[in-house]
């Protein structure tokens, strides 16, 4: 039996499963960082990927506590009620739970701390995710840009409308309005969930972000920083 090795751990703003992106991509200003564990914190292990925009990470649903039951799923994007073959789909209830996703590189930090890093965008990883392999985007290999996407196709993603109330505007950057508010458009919310009267709260960061959903329009209300648990 083959064993995987963790090369690597994830760090991302993402504290928890709740808020993060569906997929890779949808959220492409979100950062994160790739530390290499020894003893694959080597620089030679990167020589030469400076010269890619984009990178498979293959990493472990470390998260998930459930082990596979069944070879159906109910995808959330069909609103939970219609069953799917496992294979057919990117649930985390897999067989062996393994994900893929592509990042946008950003950049490699060559000296420091726990150097090198590996900086990149658009990641759909929560913080601490190891991550088994890292592989380069070959555009002219793994681009189909006509390809078919089965049921997902038939149901776009949600776009809602973000705003910060006046009181929070002025505890975040403009980047990090940019990140949350990518976030928050995508509605992270169960598919059975509308209430707008009900307050959510996400992990996100150094902050627990308090907002609400009327509509199409989510409001953050407060942010407050997170305990030292989390």
């Amino acid at each position: 039996m083959m064993e995987l090795k963790t090369i690597a751990v994830f760090h991302s703003p993402f504290k928890s499963k709740f808020g993060i992106p569906k997929q890779s991509g949808l959220a492409d200003e979100v950062p994160g960082q790739i530390e290499l564990l020894p003893p694959f914190r080597n620089a030679d292990a990167l020589r030469g990927i400076e010269g890619y925009d984009y990178l498979w990470l293959v990493w472990g649903f470390s998260a998930n506590p459930h082990a596979a039951s069944s070879p159906v799923v109910r995808p959330p994007v069909l609103g939970g009620n219609q069953r799917m073959g496992v294979f057919a789909t990117r649930s985390p209830f897999r067989p062996n739970p393994i994900g893929l996703s592509s990042v946008r590189l950003v950049r490699v930090q060559w000296d420091g701390d726990n150097a090198p890093v590996l900086h990149v965008n658009g990641a759909d990883l929560m913080d601490g995710t190891p991550i088994y392999d890292i592989k380069p985007y070959l555009s002219y290999a793994d681009a189909h840009p006509d390809a078919r996407s089965g049921f997902s196709q038939l149901h776009s993603m949600p776009q809602l409308q973000v705003t910060f109330a006046p009181a929070v505007q002025h505890q975040l950057d403009t980047q990090q309005q940019t990140e949350l508010a990518q976030v928050l458009s995508l509605d992270p919310r169960p598919r059975y969930h509308n209430d707008p009267d009900k307050t959510y709260g996400m992990p996100y960061g150094k902050w627990d972000v308090k907002f609400r959903i009327d509509g199409t329009n989510v409001t953050v209300i407060a942010l407050e920083t997170l305990s030292k648990s989390h």
